[in-house]
């Protein structure tokens, strides 16, 4: 049984709901068949899961690879997070729109970020996050978008002052995205 597809505001962002089986035991829920995995990514194999903890209040991203960009889906196994994605494909018609989606352990949703779009995060409540990536992280190829960029209007549910890391603060307007990675397929 695969998950349930639900749209977001942009059509490559999607949201996936995973079956769960109970019993009197406790449950089990397939996050990704071969058949989800296929519609979502074509081939392209996952090559890295990660973990991570966020503490409510906590602002992560907005981060993009330049190079061998990642696809992510990210799904929250405790707490609740408002996690977005933003397209910075710079030849696509949604190019700086902006998708969020609520994850949560209770709602059970995993959002598919794909190659292209930055990813970022707002932690609700103490969160922990598994996600799984279709690259390896590069570094010394990744940009990072303002969380705040007032030409890409983020709606993000602050409670009160986000906490961000230096880099994350320095994020780089939707304009200087655009020439960097216009400047990167050179």
């Amino acid at each position: 049984m695969t998950a349930t597809r639900e749209p977001t505001a942009l059509p490559d962002v999607v949201a996936l709901i995973p079956p769960r089986f109970e019993d009197e035991r406790g449950w089990f829920q397939p996050l990704l068949t071969p058949k989800d995995g296929e519609a979502l990514t074509g081939w392209t194999p996952f090559v890295q899961v990660n973990q991570s903890r966020s503490l409510r209040g906590v602002l992560r991203g907005m981060h993009l690879q330049t190079r061998r960009p990642q696809g992510k889906l990210v799904q929250v196994t405790r707490g609740a997070i408002f996690d977005v994605a933003v397209d910075l494909r710079p030849d696509s018609p949604a190019f700086g729109r902006w998708a969020g989606q609520v994850l949560s352990a209770a709602n059970r949703a995993a959002l598919w970020v794909p190659p292209g779009f930055a990813h970022g995060f707002y932690a609700l409540e103490d969160a922990d996050l598994l996600y799984l990536v279709t690259a390896p992280w590069d570094p010394g190829h990744e940009l990072t978008l303002s969380w705040e960029d007032p030409t890409v209007g983020i709606e993000w549910p602050l409670r009160g002052d986000a906490q961000l890391s230096e880099r994350d603060a320095a994020g780089v307007s939707l304009a200087q995205a655009r020439r960097a990675l216009l400047a990167e397929r050179r």
